[in-house]
């Protein structure tokens, strides 16, 4: 019986010729990841454990992004907590304020997920790196304890759904809208504990940050990870990133799924997830004119430069309405330099949005955006469960950054095509 990607990634990390589903396995970790929030609780773990050495001070990132420039003493103390482990452990890969990203922003980008690698991280959406043809999945701060000291982790192999993606993209649609039309589809356990493994000539017509957005959001279908196939975009994109030797894998003609979906790119519309979950979703025309007070864009799912780009395109030459706050929020340093190199930064002051340091900020109602009682955000982040965003009544819409940024202009909810 043939493999997976997924699968196939499984049993090389696992010393095994094939592995099935359902089968436990114990396999080598070629990265572990924690943020200013998870770490802290992955240390204490880790020293109550009487841990007194990493596995590898190379294969351990440690980002603090997520209530950074710190918010609170709070903030601060768990930051100086990562700070102070990452300092006597040598950790190479530690980023803090002045060199940090979003995390899942910032790995691929310096080159720290590969095609072929496993990878595990205490927060959710480190299936993000699936989209360089990476295993990689979110995991708790107990498993990034021993993961640290180990450089092992448990995994049970998991089945996989096919995502076949055909066509092409109409205007001011991008893998957001794919991610949330799919999740829509099959809800946000209709990939529970599954691979998202997709295929098909649409894929080609994807950038890579259309494929991190999409791989980003797999947890929000309850996927296990999400994965594409290597091909030439890929290989481009690590370009110059790395000089670590990889092995790309594709799935065999016989692998077995659970289910086969296919999606047309080119019947997609610009599409939002209404409150409070990112299975309800709505294309842009059938919520048109639902009246806001604030836009996000940005987060570890739209902060890249191409995302910065598609909201730039729609500011351009317009303002923020009255009385909608438009908080645009860089993934990392070097997309801000991009942005200054490329005017977006201008863009967006002229139009009237605040441009944030890079972190999470908002997303998880952290700070830089939060919001009170009965307040509704378009937002290009990945939840919008209830109080999210602040208030347990506000409420958040997830889009792409081309409708963020029509909504900001609009002060409701906007379809781009209609400016």
């Amino acid at each position: 019986m043939g493999m997976t990607m997924t699968q196939k990634i499984l049993a090389k990390h696992a010393g095994l010729s094939s592995v099935e589903v359902g089968q436990l396995i114990e396999a080598k970790l070629d990265l572990v990841l924690g943020n200013d929030i998870t770490t802290p609780v992955a240390i204490s773990q880790f020293e109550k454990a009487g841990l007194t050495q990493v596995f590898d001070r190379d294969k351990i990132a440690i980002v603090l992004d997520h209530y950074t420039p710190c918010k609170d003493i709070k903030a601060a103390q768990l930051c100086k907590t990562a700070r102070e482990f990452a300092k006597k452990y040598e950790i190479t890969h530690f980023y803090d304020v002045g060199k940090v990203g979003v995390e899942h922003a910032l790995i691929p980008e310096q080159g720290l997920a590969l095609p072929g690698d496993v990878i595990i991280g205490a927060d959710s959406h480190t299936c993000t790196y699936g989209a360089l043809g990476a295993f990689s999945t979110g995991i708790g701060s107990t498993d990034m304890a021993a993961g640290m000291a180990t450089g092992l982790s448990w995994f049970k192999v998991p089945p996989a759904i096919k995502v076949v993606l055909k066509e092409k993209f109409q205007p001011y649609v991008s893998g957001k809208d794919v991610i949330l039309h799919l999740i829509g589809m099959i809800g946000v356990d209709g990939a529970l504990y599954q691979s998202l493994e997709f295929a098909g000539e649409g894929v080609s017509e994807l950038s890579m940050d259309d494929r991190f957005t999409i791989s980003n959001m797999a947890i929000e279908a309850g996927a296990k990870n999400g994965i594409f196939p290597v091909d030439e975009k890929t290989l481009a994109y690590l370009n110059g990133r790395t000089n670590r030797a990889f092995e790309a894998v594709e799935a065999d003609s016989d692998a077995v799924y659970e289910q086969e979906i296919t999606i047309d790119l080119s019947q997609l519309k610009p599409t939002v997830s209404m409150p409070h979950l990112p299975s309800n979703t709505k294309t842009v025309g059938e919520v048109a004119g639902l009246p806001i007070d604030q836009v996000v864009i940005g987060s570890c799912t739209n902060g890249r430069i191409s995302d910065m780009r598609a909201a730039a395109e729609v500011l351009k030459g317009r303002k923020v309405a009255d009385d909608i706050r438009c908080i645009v929020l860089p993934a990392t340093e070097e997309i801000i330099q991009q942005m200054i190199e490329e005017g977006l930064f201008q863009i967006f002051l002229t139009a009237g949005a605040a441009v944030s340091t890079p972190t999470c900020g908002p997303c998880l109602g952290g700070h830089m955006g939060c919001m009170c009682e009965g307040e509704r955000c378009v937002s290009t982040t990945n939840r919008n469960f209830v109080g999210r965003m602040g208030h347990v009544t506000s409420e958040v819409i997830l889009a792409s950054p081309a409708v963020a940024a029509a909504s900001a202009v609009a002060g409701c909810v906007a379809d781009p095509n209609q400016l």
